[in-house]
């Protein structure tokens, strides 16, 4: 259900501003994890990856051809799936509690669903304009 803001289930439509959200929030993850070296090791990590999503989105609105498009949205799905490693980790080695972490993950599983969907769609625009 859409709300005022442009808004689906309280999250951005907008898979550009969604991902700016997503990274957003990884931001205020790593800042808030423990200072030992292995919560600093991995929060680089996340951080790299999970910023990084948001980027290749913003580049892909900017490709010059389909073949762009979708090496663009498959290396933003590449950093979800490192993104999710990374944060697996950080609840597996008892640095951050599932509890936090399972509203993050569950909005990877949907960015990364939203986006294999959205590399299908392009590959079959892709061949059917060959």
């Amino acid at each position: 259900m859409n709300d005022e803001g442009g808004r689906m289930n309280g999250k951005p439509r907008d898979i550009g501003e969604r991902t700016k959200a997503f990274a957003l929030r990884i931001i205020r993850l790593y800042v808030s994890l423990p200072k030992t070296t292995e919560a600093q090791v991995i929060g680089k990590q996340v951080l790299r990856s999970g910023t990084s999503v948001g980027a290749h989105v913003r580049e892909g609105k900017r490709s010059r051809s389909d073949a762009e498009l979708i090496s663009k949205i498959e290396g933003g799905l590449q950093e979800l799936e490192e993104t999710v490693y990374w944060l697996e980790l950080l609840v597996g080695a008892d640095i951050v509690k599932y509890d936090r972490m399972k509203e993050l993950l569950e909005e990877c599983d949907e960015l990364i669903a939203i986006m294999v969907t959205s590399a299908k769609n392009q590959k079959i625009k892709k061949r059917a304009k060959s």
